[in-house]
């Protein structure tokens, strides 16, 4: 069978790249010294090609290149179905590069990590037994738009990270994605490798341990392309200053540069970048210091009120909290703001850790690392939502102040082109219309009854616009979000923020990454949820001394209640639950009595789901029921966001005779 001119092309490409990648010439060379040195010796003789190959042959290297050689078909099936699977366009690991068809006009940097040491915290845990379950530790990296993802090791001293990542260097200007990049362009791309490291332990529950920002255009001085760095990351929050521990890489050019850039202009360009950058957040800062006296001026109360300029990140880098919004696009990810507001609200709430008491541990994570680690404090997730938001094209800030018993706290507002107010709970999704008091009505006029859980609002910002609250009362109830009128709010220079926070003003602003799709299929992850779920009833019960016997029937029909659930929570609206409580009536025979109880998760383990469930007192009523007739139903839905992010949806159900 011959193959297309196109297809061959790729073919020799794919076969030439894996031999580049085995270094197979340099093999070659060493077998060919050897049989010439020891072999024909000092007798002289001829050489022949059939020596050489049986040499070859009795190292194993042509096995060996043979062996690692694989070929893989361009349509993926699932193993259980035979339906295609969608490639994960977005996280890549080692084993989906021998698949990548690498484009000959482009230039590519390969960033392989060659294992971890000195991860110091680990250093006492025992030798991990064959097929026991352990922590593990998953690399992220973003690049220029690209996000890849390493298999998960098991956590230790040195984890055997080993990974190779291909990053696409593609030109920034129109009409000029498909020219391969030169040494003078790599040069002026001061987008880091941000790489992140991720801990995940037995349950599930992941921890950011380091996020680094690796400089790669030290390899454009080296006419070979390749170079070797050990990178020591660094701890976050509290311990920014302790290092976690030390991991090798090599960085190496594909193709590589004809000329080459010498060490003197790489080093003095990092070194203007930086300096650009000191005095421009230098500039920044003394603005800063007096805007703040003007405000303070005002009225000597506002120095109490919660407005915050900065924000230190999960490296303890203090940052202008307007660099910490960009306009955020999810493409087709996701299909409306309150949809958004819905997949916000599914990543996990936790505090920074802090070693110790005392007061609350900032930390506002860059969205890389909060991302990675899905889950991370309310800063955080109101950031992120306010971004989306931005890309839906509404008009939101991000609040700063507090609610119930004066805890910190920061939302979302939106502004609509009617005046109307609008906070969002980006931990929860809900949805308050804000209506202000009128302090100067008369007594007997009618008023508003707050709606919204806030007390106070000190500030609002976006990417382009920070406000304080100069208003004689910061009480949210009270406040009018007119933020033309610069007797209730003060404004900071948009210029000013724009000379730190605008998109590629400085280098020590971290590059936005984008959305990731979903790798979990979502029915396939709610059948495995439902089998393990019913295992665990079925033990649960015959430790009781009870039988159990499951109506199907009954189980699918609890899937539109699960589905009525969830859409609620995305728009607000319910609708469709007439039909589900119409199809239990006709289920369940005259005489019997029908108890249903569902539950939300944001995981998928199914004993820590079921340990939740079962303090219910009315959870437990249900699974442990005994009765004539009695029939158990559960019914199990995973709905599936980008970031693989979850809303599972989990519902309990009996019928049984009753007995008067």
């Amino acid at each position: 069978m011959s193959l297309p001119p196109e297809k061959a092309s790729e073919l020799k490409k794919i076969i030439h790249n894996h031999l580049l990648k085995m270094d197979i010439h340099g093999k070659i060379r060493e077998v060919l010294a050897e049989v010439v040195r020891d072999e024909q010796g000092a007798a002289h003789q001829s050489l022949s090609e059939a020596d050489f190959l049986r040499a070859l042959q009795r190292r194993g290297i042509v096995n060996d290149m043979m062996k690692d050689l694989h070929f893989t078909q361009e349509a993926n099936t699932d193993a259980e179905t035979g339906s295609p699977q969608k490639p994960d366009t977005h996280f890549a690991d080692i084993t989906q590069m021998k698949k990548t068809y690498i484009d000959p006009s482009r230039r590519y940097l390969y960033l392989q990590v060659l294992g971890g040491r000195a991860f110091l915290e680990h250093l006492q845990e025992p030798e991990r037994l064959p097929g026991q379950v352990c922590s593990t530790f998953t690399l992220y990296l973003h690049f220029r738009n690209q996000r890849f993802r390493s298999k998960p090791v098991p956590c230790g001293c040195e984890p055997d990270l080993r990974e190779g990542f291909l990053l696409e260097i593609h030109r920034d200007g129109m009409g000029e994605g498909t020219k391969m990049a030169d040494a003078t362009t790599m040069l002026s791309m001061c987008d880091p490798v941000h790489l992140v490291l991720i801990k995940t332990d037995t349950s599930s529950e992941t921890t950011l341990v380091s996020s680094y920002f690796l400089d790669w255009r030290a390899v454009l001085s080296l006419s070979s392309g390749k170079t070797c760095l050990a990178l020591e990351l660094m701890g976050v929050g509290s311990e920014c200053k302790v290092p976690a521990g030390v991991l090798t890489v090599s960085l190496e050019l594909y193709p590589p540069l004809t000329e080459t850039l010498s060490t003197d202009i790489i080093s003095t360009q990092q070194s203007l970048e930086r300096q650009r950058t000191a005095e421009k957040e230098r500039l920044f800062l003394v603005y800063a210091k007096q805007w703040w006296r003007e405000f303070l001026e005002i009225r000597p109360s506002h120095k109490s009120k919660m407005v915050k300029i900065f924000a230190q990140d999960e490296n303890g880098v203090n940052r202008p909290v307007c660099s910490y919004v960009r306009v955020l696009r999810a493409g087709r990810l996701l299909e409306s703001p309150r949809q958004a507001a819905r997949f916000v609200s599914l990543l996990a709430h936790e505090k920074a850790q802090v070693v110790g008491g005392g007061g609350k541990q900032e930390q506002w994570c860059t969205l890389m690392a909060f991302l990675c680690r899905g889950k991370g404090d309310c800063e955080d997730h109101a950031t992120l939502l306010c971004s989306l938001l931005l890309g839906f094209g509404l008009d939101a800030y991000v609040c700063v102040g507090t609610k119930a018993k004066g805890v910190p706290h920061t939302w979302v507002l939106t502004r609509g082109t009617d005046g109307s107010i609008t906070f969002w709970e980006s931990l929860t999704a809900h949805r308050y219309l804000h209506h202000p008091i009128d302090p100067d009505a008369p007594p007997l006029a009618p008023q508003p009854k707050p709606s919204s859980p806030y007390r106070t609002v000190g500030c609002v910002f976006n990417h382009q616009i920070f406000l304080a609250n100069c208003q004689p009362s910061d009480a949210v109830d009270l406040c009018v979000f007119d933020f033309q009128n610069q007797t209730r709010w003060k404004a900071m220079s948009e210029e000013a923020l724009k000379s730190v926070c605008a998109p590629g003003s400085t280098t020590s602003l971290p590059p936005l990454p984008p959305l990731c799709a979903p790798a979990l299929d979502p029915a396939s992850a709610s059948n495995q949820l439902e089998l393990e779920m019913r295992y665990l009833v079925s033990e649960h019960r015959k430790d009781l001394g009870l039988v159990t016997v499951w109506d199907d029937h009954l189980s699918y029909l609890l899937s539109s209640a699960l589905s009525v659930y969830e859409l609620e929570r995305c728009t607000g609206v319910s609708c469709g639950n007439e039909e589900f409580q119409d199809a239990v009536r006709r289920a369940v025979p005259e005489g019997h009595t029908f108890k249903g109880f569902p539950i939300h998760f944001l995981h998928c383990n199914a004993r820590r789901a079921f340990a939740t469930c079962l303090r219910s007192a009315f959870c437990e009523e249900i699974v442990c029921c005994r009765g004539d007739h009695m029939r158990l139903a559960i019914r199990v839905r995973v709905f599936v966001y980008p970031e693989n992010a979850c809303a599972v949806w989990l519902m309990f159900a009996c019928k049984y005779l009753s007995v008067l």
